[in-house]
């Protein structure tokens, strides 16, 4: 699994994407794996299914990508729902901890604050989700220097829970 995820991490980073192709391969490698290993089928299915049903709504605002949200099925092929939600935890910590790295290296933490504020505002007066950041999307520029690669905190949470550290 942590090869993997190293994997999805390097194409994360230097194409801002993770495969389908991929996604799909690691997901199968982990059901066979699961499979072998004599977990049960429901089970597998349980922590696929927690997988989705957590980050699939933050998907739904653009809080996250699809290839976030595959990359933490596939991780249910391989772990129980209880170390998936571990892993995914983790991976929220160690991507906060890169946010505020990534807010104080770009010295645009107060403007980051105001979107953010902004964008509630707007959901709260609208009574409506929209996509968080839609409006980034047009300038890239913009876009991809208030963006961190969710790909690696993952991996390194998966890391981190598999060696004990967490």
């Amino acid at each position: 699994m942590l090869f993997l995820l190293l994997l999805s991490a390097f194409a994360d980073l230097k194409t801002d994407r993770i495969p389908n192709g991929f996604l799909l391969l690691g997901t199968l490698i982990g059901l066979g794996g699961s499979l072998y290993s004599g977990r049960q089928v429901l089970e597998i299915a349980v922590s696929v299914s927690l997988a989705f049903l957590l980050l699939y709504p933050l998907y739904k605002i653009g809080a996250l990508g699809a290839g976030d949200v595959k990359l933490f099925l596939m991780i249910g092929s391989f772990c129980a729902a209880k170390e998936l939600l571990i892993i995914l935890a983790g991976a929220f910590v160690i991507g906060a901890v890169f946010s505020v790295v990534k807010l104080l290296a770009e010295h645009n933490g107060r403007e980051r604050m105001y979107y953010f504020f902004s964008y509630l505002s707007e959901v709260m007066r609208s009574g409506h989700w929209k996509i968080y950041g839609e409006d980034l999307v047009e300038d890239y520029r913009t876009y991809h220097k208030n963006k961190i690669h969710f790909a690696l905190p993952v991996l390194f949470s998966a890391a981190m829970r598999i060696g004990g550290l967490i």
